[in-house]
């Protein structure tokens, strides 16, 4: 068993949500989420926290009952390549996964890989379509003999690499737990997304976040604009210390408010500064925090 598999079978033994779990060791749901779906493992004091929540040892926990596969491996993979040669724009249309890695890369080759621990016939199962249009890559990836929406949102990861000198505008469409992007210097990336949480590093541009859900914005850098757009919906989206931003709110009812180490604090977004956060919508608020979430 994997460190996510164990956590998440002793959670279930101790009749405890991961809610429970997250506030117990003072860290977010969505961090319970990653450990337990092998995306991620906690750092040393979290695991010494968990090794004595639920009076098992560090080596039982981290042991590999599978050999030497490491939690960010999968048992099953897929992948499907395609040459790049000139900056295109990409339009993704990704459907239900567990988790979307999308990142940038030297090299000259779209690479999209499917990774799952639990459906084995990757390749028959998922179709990864890519259509090289002028100027415009579409990628679609679809679902095949019979595998529902609800399968692929419990089973499979979505890795997508770019190159990152051929990239100008990204659009993506996705149905996932989580969603990270990394490594992105483009035009602007649209994001489309039922999900709740989303983590953006070393990416730059104008990023948009269209997503009615309750998200947790993780930025661990901004060099631009991300704009958050909303209906009835309470997001907060962490930022660095010391960072320069300013923020904007638009639509109806819309509201922006800000926290320091979990204390609501004044506004200390600057009106002059280069990048900016925007809200937009209806009946939607924005926290704005600064400090580490854990995810």
């Amino acid at each position: 068993m994997t460190f996510g598999e164990k956590l998440k079978s002793v959670r279930k033994q101790a009749g405890m949500s991961q809610e429970q779990l997250a506030e117990k060791l003072g860290v977010s749901r969505q961090a319970v989420t990653k450990w337990e779906t092998d995306a991620g493992i906690p750092d040393i004091e979290n695991i010494m926290a968990v090794s004595a929540l639920f009076d098992i040892s560090i080596d039982q926990l981290l042991s590999n009952e599978k050999g030497t596969r490491k939690p960010a491996d999968y048992l099953y993979e897929s992948v499907t390549e395609y040459d790049i040669d000139e900056v295109k724009r990409y339009d993704m249309k990704l459907g239900g996964a567990r988790q979307l890695i999308l990142s940038g890369y030297e090299g000259e080759k779209i690479r999209v890989r499917l990774a799952s621990n639990t459906i084995t016939a990757l390749q028959s199962d998922f179709k990864v379509k890519i259509d090289d249009i002028r100027k415009r890559i579409d990628i679609d990836v679809s679902r095949k003999n019979g595998v529902t929406e609800a399968m692929a949102k419990e089973g499979i990861i979505i890795f997508i690499q770019l190159p990152r000198q051929y990239v100008g505008k990204v659009e993506c469409a996705v149905n996932a737990e989580a969603v990270e992007i990394h490594s992105l210097a483009c035009d602007s990336i649209e994001l489309d997304a039922k999900t709740r949480s989303v983590v953006l590093e070393d990416v730059a541009g104008a990023v948009e976040i269209d997503c009615n859900l309750d998200m947790e914005v993780i930025c661990h850098s901004l060099e631009g604009e991300i704009a958050i757009n909303q209906v009835s919906a309470t997001s907060k989206i962490y930022i660095p210390e010391g960072m320069t931003f300013t923020a904007v709110t638009k639509g109806v009812g819309t509201s922006i408010s800000y926290e320091k180490e979990g204390e609501k604090v004044p506004s200390f977004a600057l009106p002059e500064a280069d990048n900016l956060i925007e809200l937009n919508g209806i009946k939607s608020e924005l926290v704005i925090c600064t400090g580490q979430a854990e995810v």
